[in-house]
Formats: C-alpha cells, sequence, structure tokens
C-alpha cells in the first residue's frame, strides 16, 4: 500500500524541511513535498510535528537484551533485531568478537541462515563485522587474549567463503605480519578492512592505509596513544582523509572534546557513529558472563572486573543524542554519522541511509529528544511507540 507522511519535519543530508509530506510507494521513497498529495489507495500517517529521519545503521554492535551474535541462534538475532528496531535502528551488522576458530565459524553460518529465513517485522541484518582475531596482545581491551592470533590466510578465506557475500567489515591489526596480504584479500571481495585493537605506529598505520585500510576501530579506543614523537595509529587516522573513523559517544568511551577532535579533523563525511553494544544493553545492573568473562554493568557503564571497558550498553538514538548534546553538531550531521555514513562504509549509501528519492523507505519518526516514536523499513511499519 502506499503511504503518504504528512506533518513532520524531514532530515535531509544538509538540511530540515519543515511541515512538508514524503510519499512511499513500493518500499521506495517517492516523493517530497510540501504541497497535498491525492493518490488512491494511499494511507496517510500522520506525523504530528514530529522528525523524520533516513533510519539508523549500526555497524558495529555485538548484541543486546541477554543475546549476542557469537550464540549462534536464530533465536538470539531474532531478538537482537528486534531490540534495534525500538531505538531506530533499520540496519545493523552482526559483530563477531575474538573467539575460536569453530565459535567464530558458527556465528557466521548462523548469520547466513537467518538472513535467508528471516521474516519477522525486524531491523534488517544486513552483514557481518568480524572483529579480530588478529590482534595486538597489548591492545587487546576485552577481547579474549586465549583467542588472540597472527594473521592466518588460509583461516580467513574459510570466513569470507562460508559468509557468502554477507562479511561487510573485518576489523584487524595493522601491524601484524601478513597483514598487507589479507587487506588485500578483502579487499578484493568487496570487505571493508578496519584497523582496530592495534599498537601500530604511525608508519605501521600509513603502509596498512597505503594497502586499502579505510576505517578505524571505535576511535581512540584498544588503540597505541597518540604521542607526539610517534603520533601512532591516531595520528594517522586522524590525518588521512581515507579513513573513516567509528565513535563510541556514550560520554563514557570518548570525552566530549575528543568527539570535537575526532569531527574537526575528520569533516561530517568521515565519521561513523557505533554502539559497540554487548548483551548486557538493555539488561539491568549487575554482573553477567560474556562470552566465558565476567562483566559489571553499573550507572550504563560495561566494564571487566579489572576496570578495562568491555563495550557499551549504548543504542544509535541515544548516541546521536549525545552528540548533538555533548559537542553542539547540527542535528542533521548527527543523523548523517548514524545512517548514510555507515550505509558508505558498507557499500549500501545507493540504497540506504538518506531521505532521497528511489531509495528504499527506512524511516524513523522522532521527537526533540530523539526518543523514536515509529520505524518503517522498505515502507512497512514495523514499530510504533504505544501513546
Amino acid at each position: 500500500m502506499n503511504q503518504l507522511i504528512k506533518n513532520v519535519k524531514i532530515i535531509l543530508k544538509d538540511q530540515i524541511l519543515l511541515d512538508n509530506r514524503l510519499l512511499v510507494q513500493d518500499g521506495k521513497i517517492s516523493a517530497i513535498t510540501n504541497e497535498n498529495v491525492d493518490i488512491a489507495d494511499c494511507m496517510v500517517i500522520d506525523g504530528r510535528g514530529l522528525y523524520l529521519s533516513p533510519g539508523f545503521i549500526d555497524v558495529h554492535n555485538h548484541g543486546n537484551s541477554g543475546f549476542d551474535t557469537m550464540d549462534a541462534t536464530i533465536n538470539a538475532l531474532e531478538v537482537i533485531a528486534s531490540f534495534h528496531m525500538k531505538t531506530g535502528v533499520t540496519g545493523f551488522l552482526a559483530t563477531t568478537m575474538t573467539a575460536s576458530c569453530d565459535a567464530t565459524v558458527r556465528a557466521i553460518e548462523n548469520a547466513v541462515e537467518y538472513s535467508t529465513t528471516a521474516d519477522s517485522p525486524a531491523s534488517q541484518m544486513l552483514g557481518m563485522y568480524l572483529e579480530g582475531p588478529y590482534f595486538s596482545i597489548k591492545k587487546k581491551g576485552a577481547q579474549s587474549e586465549k583467542y588472540i592470533t597472527g594473521i592466518h590466510l588460509d583461516e580467513l578465506k574459510n570466513y569470507v567463503r562460508r559468509g557468502k557475500g554477507l562479511v561487510r567489515i573485518v576489523a584487524l591489526a595493522p601491524e601484524l605480519e601478513r597483514s598487507k596480504e589479507a587487506i588485500t584479500l578483502l579487499i578484493d571481495h568487496g570487505i571493508t578492512v578496519s584497523a582496530g585493537h592495534s599498537y601500530a605506529t604511525y608508519e605501521q598505520m600509513m603502509n596498512g592505509i597505503e594497502n586499502g585500510i579505510s576505517e578505524a576501530t571505535h576511535m581512540f579506543n584498544g588503540m597505541r596513544s597518540f604521542d607526539h614523537r610517534e603520533p601512532g595509529i591516531v595520528g594517522a587516522c586522524l590525518l588521512d582523509d581515507r579513513v573513516t573513523c567509528e565513535m563510541i559517544c556514550d560520554g563514557i568511551h570518548l570525552h566530549p572534546a575528543a568527539m570535537q577532535i575526532i569531527m574537526k579533523m575528520k569533516g561530517k563525511e568521515k565519521v561513523v557513529l557505533i554502539s559497540d553494544s554487548i548483551k548486557a544493553n538493555g539488561m539491568p545492573d549487575g554482573v553477567y558472563d560474556y562470552m566465558g568473562t565476567k562483566v559489571s554493568i553499573k550507572n550504563n557503564e560495561v566494564r571487566l572486573l579489572d576496570g578495562t571497558l568491555a563495550g557499551s550498553t549504548l543504542s544509535l538514538d541515544r548516541a546521536v543524542r549525545n552528540l548533538v548534546e555533548m559537542t553542539g553538531i547540527d542535528l542533521p550531521t548527527a543523523v548523517r554519522m548514524a545512517s548514510l555514513n555507515p550505509a558508505r562504509q558498507i557499500g549500501l549509501s545507493e540504497t540506504k541511509g538518506s531521505i532521497e528519492i528511489g531509495k528504499d523507505a527506512d524511516i524513523i519518526l522522532f521527537d526533540e529528544n530523539i526518543n523514536v516514536k515509529r520505524t518503517i523499513i522498505k515502507g512497512v511499519t514495523v514499530y510504533e511507540e504505544s501513546l
């Protein structure tokens, strides 16, 4: 059925259109207008003055609601996807973490199966993000040291093959031996390569960028620190325009000034908001088992028992709100960093990520405080807040 969404403030890439209407036909955006539209067999949705935004795309999140991608079950991905749609995330990448080869393969194969069977109204799984196991022990963060390893090309080829086109991003440490071969392999398969959990020097990271790395995993976190005599991976990622930086905007992983530094250096097109959410998201404070390791949740902070940060309980609606409130950035730019920029990083910006004619009608309506009121995916309402 065709849909007309009226009485909304439409967030475009660089501006907000006040009191406009958006027409959806066959799951696609077909018109943006401030004129009355009279189309037969058209359902009218009154947006009640809310913002109409492209749906958010969370390319780096592990789970929520007590479930994780590494659970490797269809039910886990169903629950994760259902949570996402309530927070305005219309698409996400199921993200792995450093684990055994067998556990990683199970997670990949489960995601492939889910992608062919999912039919419940929920956020779309747009692919996978492999976070590990090719990392630096020195910057492992909450990644399991037991399974961190050097790069094994045959193993990586196996992950890509079993992913059947679903693997969209792979994070690795560029200073490792055979990183050049791994980066080339991934790029040849159309996969974005991100530098993460790395102790790379400036020179090592620049070599990685020259080889094809184009993303930085949760910028400033899990990285060799900046030094004026050795700028390291941080300096290289901030200076080189080929690199897009992920940001966790929960006010815990990054000070607002650090967020501003990233945005000032990278501009509006080279920043991607991520949640790095783990299964503890949506759960009460307490101590939980996470992949065999105890993590503590208190006041929205997730930490190992030794105090190391271990992912987050963030969602992208709150990330957008935090970015606006903590840095003063304008709303269209904050939304862009949670929608169009991530869509571009996974090769889907031609069909998703912005309010443009011909793109998928992946749309959310939210209020002044970025509280999501309705989520629409390909023209179908999958979530509506109860009045």
